[in-house]
């Protein structure tokens, strides 16, 4: 049995389309709704299982749009319908975390907040149990946490972090502040960085007393904490809540939590890292999906979909299917075939980033029907 720990509220910000893995992940079902890794349960009901022990199920917020309202209750039914937070478009992590937090803060003002996306795999739940208690100690001496993950290779994928000095807090058994973000590296640099040590994967994970939070968002964009607020005045008064959401929400700035939280904290001292010895992947593409799918062996052939009828012969990569369509590979390698209703992609692992320019030729000719 693990023990909840006192004020802490988790934040799943569920939000994305994840162009990259279209035609699989599209707006009106992205991929957190998916059940990407064969559990059983979407990536989203993962992340709640996963969050549930720490927070206790009344003590997580979900914020998404409008039009995933339906699909994330259904697929968490727990789920309190005054902890969903609405979206009426997408603004980006800064406005949707910070919405959280303004929120929060105003209904429980020691609150400290953990915001975990809803579409990250995570295998360890344990080890990461004990990475969100030792950030929230972190927290409560005032500092935004970031929980960064132990290098497992050389990814050029993933936005790295170089931590600092060590940082002494009760309670928490291996934190430092962090000295920088490196955006993604080349893979030369990669390597040095998993040697060095130092060096750990940004997984976007944030931890950090609402207050503090908010205060990070006044110093670097005050228009936007003045929004923020705003809502979070009118968010509990069901008359007002969609007036004030419709006028503005449009407006509020659209920019990543890194850069108007994370890296200004850094600059500042406030930013501290603790490390997560647990695996983790934030599905970002094909080539992900098929080396989680295969247990990272290259020569295998992952599969998805539930009445996927594939026949292969000395093929590797990933097939994910959504019909009942015969498909046959045979001496094709590191091949990735998503087959479902109205569109197909063939492409390959190496290739597997350039999903997303597919998505923007799509929307520039006109064909959002199948986006």
């Amino acid at each position: 049995m693990v023990d909840e720990i006192p004020d802490f509220y988790a934040v799943i910000p569920a939000g994305g389309v994840g162009s990259r893995l279209w035609p699989l992940s599209r707006a009106d079902a992205p991929k957190f709704l998916h059940d990407l890794t064969g559990s059983g349960h979407s990536l989203l009901r993962d992340t709640w299982d996963r969050l549930a022990p720490l927070s206790g199920p009344d003590r997580i917020a979900v914020v998404t749009g409008r039009a995933h309202r339906a699909a994330v209750e259904a697929q968490l039914p727990g789920i309190p319908d005054k902890n969903v937070f609405l979206e009426s478009e997408p603004r980006d992590s800064a406005a949707a975390i910070g919405l959280a937090a303004a929120i929060l803060h105003r209904r429980h003002p020691d609150v400290i907040i953990g915001s975990f996306a809803a579409d990250h795999v995570i295998r360890g739940s344990r080890v990461f149990e004990f990475a969100v208690r030792d950030a929230v100690e972190v927290a409560r001496e005032g500092y935004i946490c970031t929980i960064g993950i132990t290098p497992s290779e050389p990814a050029v994928g993933f936005g790295y972090i170089k931590r600092g000095g060590e940082l002494i807090v009760e309670g928490a058994r291996d934190a430092s502040l962090v000295e920088r973000f490196v955006e993604k590296p080349d893979l030369e640099t990669a390597r040095a960085y998993v040697s060095d040590r130092s060096y750990l994967w940004n997984a976007g994970m944030f931890i950090s007393r609402a207050d503090v939070l908010l205060a990070e968002i006044e110093a670097n964009s005050p228009e936007l904490h003045a929004g923020l607020l705003e809502l979070a005045e009118a968010w509990d008064d069901r008359d007002r809540r969609g007036p004030a959401v419709d006028r503005i929400w449009p407006r509020l700035k659209k920019i990543a939590i890194d850069y108007v939280v994370a890296e200004p904290a850094a600059e500042k001292g406030k930013l501290a890292v603790v490390p997560g010895h647990f695996d983790w992947d934030d599905v970002g593409d094909f080539a992900s999906l098929a080396k989680l799918n295969s247990n990272g062996r290259k020569n295998d052939l992952a599969i998805l979909g539930e009445n996927a009828r594939i026949l292969s012969d000395a093929a590797s990569g990933i097939v994910v299917s959504h019909t009942s369509r015969v498909i046959s590979l045979i001496g094709v390698k590191d091949i990735v075939v998503v087959d479902t209703p109205d569109a197909l992609l063939v492409t390959t692992s190496e290739n597997a980033q350039r999903v997303k320019h597919v998505v923007d030729a799509l929307k520039l000719t006109g064909r959002g029907d199948v986006l």
